[in-house]
């Protein structure tokens, strides 16, 4: 069980951040953080993501929104990347910030918007087989 939910996690974090940031974070894994890695393979990507009680559209607006709430930058970009294969539009980002700003404080609505504009003028910029 555990190898197919870490196949089917793999396989649904490559779809959802693209393989590009996978290969590299794959890359970059070593003896001291293996265990953790997969166990985030497995637990988020092959558990959480997989489950067809929320769209991933859903639960990339939720998990943007949670990054953004705690102040994790480098995941919130990262997520933000990810709208593109997630179906969160830019509009439901905007919306989903807004919550955030007026639930979590303006402060982090004011850093999400920022790294938000960033992530969207890089995508924006981005020519097609540039990848990710």
């Amino acid at each position: 069980m555990t190898e197919n939910r870490f196949e089917q996690g793999m396989k649904t974090r490559r779809s959802v951040l693209g393989d590009p940031h996978v290969d590299r974070a794959s890359a970059s894994v070593t003896e001291f953080d293996d265990f953790f890695q997969r166990y985030i393979t497995e637990n988020v990507w092959g558990t959480v993501w997989t489950n067809p009680a929320l769209s991933r559209r859903e639960r990339s607006i939720i998990t943007i929104s949670l990054m953004a709430a705690l102040g994790h930058e480098e995941e919130l970009a990262m997520h933000l990347r990810a709208t593109v294969n997630t179906g969160a539009s830019r509009d439901d980002i905007r919306e989903a910030l807004m919550h955030v700003a007026i639930y979590a404080g303006i402060p982090a609505g004011n850093t999400a918007f920022r790294i938000a504009k960033q992530v969207f003028a890089e995508l924006d910029h981005k020519k097609p087989d540039q990848g990710e």
